[in-house]
């Protein structure tokens, strides 16, 4: 008797991969959407995980965003439980309209869901059925973005509890495995549609395999695989920069600014200490790469939301470090407000403003 079709076995295959280093009795869920990617993923991960001595579910997320939607993650939920899937959750989200569009609310409840689930099942592992088309898609959309290296290096293979077994494997792939296997899929009407996502699917990709030839997608996922072991190096660099750049609580005691949040107007008592400080002259002396990714993480530590800090605002803070002349606070996203005196660089809550009082004051070096 004959093995499964090759394109069944490439799959299972996949995911054998991702989770070999599980331990025994380990709970594995797969997100399933009812898709193509993720139905393939479905059925090869309940021939493989019974086989490694694991448990494994399904969670499906119901968005609420199309007519039907919650029809359509039923049936998904019941397709996974006929492959021998258990437990099988779905969980409805909310997803609000407005600020950053659906698509990123989408995918932020999303990950709140699946976190949610797996949480409560103890899981080890969740599988995402992303393919080797969504990275080349993600890597398109972050060159028309200017994004950095580290947006342009796609989707990682594993992100803590999350792994994408089909990273390597082509959409095609997954529907042949389908097909192979006699499961029905549902085709989201919106990979067709308005999203931004959808029309580099639909429309741009295809110029570009016109243009380029069928190697062209495959070649943007290898740029992607190759970027993150770059941004990986970079962003190593520059956790070691921004460890030297940091004064340490106390340690600032020579004058230095007292922070974005320090109300100097008010007398008696210490004025509030910034989220962090930076000594301006390691980051002076760093590599612009590195200088710029460790100011960045700074604006995070300092409670920037990284969905809202963008090269605009890194820029600003690079300035605060290379072109100083004075110039007043940066103010960041999150109510964070940034700024420099005394060779150090302050970033932190945003000051409490006082009647006649201004926010721009510009600082002393």
């Amino acid at each position: 008797m004959g093995g499964p079709a090759p394109v069944v076995a490439a799959a299972r295959h996949a995911v054998r991969g991702v989770l070999a280093d599980l331990p025994p009795g380990a709970t594995v869920l797969v997100a399933c959407s009812g898709g193509a990617d993720s139905t393939a993923l479905a059925a090869a991960t309940a021939f493989v995980a019974p086989r490694l001595g694991l448990r494994a579910g399904a969670v499906v997320v119901d968005h609420g965003l199309q007519d039907g939607s919650a029809a359509v993650a039923a049936a998904a939920a019941e397709r996974c439980r006929d492959l021998g899937l258990d437990p099988v959750e779905v969980r409805r989200v909310v997803v609000p309209t407005a600020g950053d569009g659906p698509e990123a609310h989408a995918r932020t409840a999303r990950y709140a869901a699946l976190d949610d689930v797996a949480a409560a099942h103890g899981a080890g592992a969740v599988l995402l059925g992303h393919t080797l088309d969504d990275q080349a898609e993600t890597v398109l959309l972050g060159l028309a973005r200017g994004a950095g290296a580290r947006s342009l290096a796609g989707m990682a293979p594993r992100r803590g509890a999350y792994r994408r077994p089909f990273l390597a494997l082509r959409r095609t792939q997954t529907e042949a495995v389908c097909r192979t296997l006699g499961l029905d899929w549902w085709d989201d009407p919106t990979n067709t549609g308005a999203p931004l996502r959808s029309q580099v699917r639909g429309r741009v990709v295809p110029v570009l395999v016109d243009v380029l030839g069928p190697g062209a997608v495959p070649a943007l996922a290898r740029s992607a695989d190759l970027l993150r072991d770059d941004a990986d190096l970079l962003d190593a660099l520059a956790a070691d920069l921004l460890a030297a750049a940091l004064v340490p609580p106390g340690a600032d005691a020579l004058g230095a600014d007292p922070g974005p949040g320090a109300d100097p107007g008010r007398g008696g008592g210490a004025a509030p200490r910034p989220a962090v400080v930076l000594d301006v002259g390691p980051l002076a002396a760093a590599h612009p790469a590195l200088r710029r990714r460790a100011l960045r993480s700074a604006a995070l530590r300092a409670g920037c939301p990284g969905s809202d800090l963008f090269a605009v605002h890194v820029d600003a803070l690079d300035a605060l470090v290379t072109a100083w002349r004075g110039q007043g606070p940066v103010h960041l996203p999150g109510d964070r407000r940034a700024s420099r005196a005394c060779g150090r660089l302050s970033l932190g809550p945003g000051p409490t403003r006082r009647a006649g009082t201004s926010l721009l004051a510009p600082a002393q070096e």
